[in-house]
């Protein structure tokens, strides 16, 4: 005769426990950053890291409690989804907004494209063409 405890824990259940708790955890800091950030820039950093890491830990932690082909297969592809486009995202809203001249916050250190971006003509130079372009000038004078 087999006895069984009710209240017996399985490895598993500890790895949901200790997935889901720090899941949660990076989206709480993920809202809070959101929050305490000074500016856009610095919000959308704090956001797509902390919340990507802690909606992923989260889908983990659904896939590990199903245990089932069909559940963690799923997870593993939003897993991919998520950390694929949420940095794009990121980085296109960020762009957005420096093009249509929402301001850095004034203790920010350096501004990598205030020489680099013509708000007249929307165009951007890359740090090749910016050394071109100031050859050309030395070359002139």
């Amino acid at each position: 005769m087999l006895i069984t405890l009710k209240n017996e824990i399985k490895m598993t259940d500890i790895l949901v426990y200790i997935t889901s708790g720090l899941g949660a955890v990076f989206v709480l800091l993920a809202a809070i950053g959101t929050l305490r950030m000074p500016d856009q820039y610095l919000r959308i950093s704090v956001n797509t890291k902390a919340a990507t890491l802690g909606v992923g830990l989260l889908l983990t932690a659904a896939a590990l409690f199903f245990l089932e082909t069909s559940v963690t297969t799923r997870v593993i592809a939003v897993i991919i989804f998520i950390f694929i486009t949420a940095p794009v995202g990121a980085h296109l809203i960020g762009r957005t907004s420096y093009f249509i001249g929402n301001p850095l916050w004034g203790k920010s250190v350096t501004d990598d494209l205030k020489d680099k971006y013509n708000k007249t003509t929307h165009e951007l130079k890359s740090h090749k063409e910016e050394q071109e372009t100031d050859d050309e000038n030395k070359s002139k004078s």
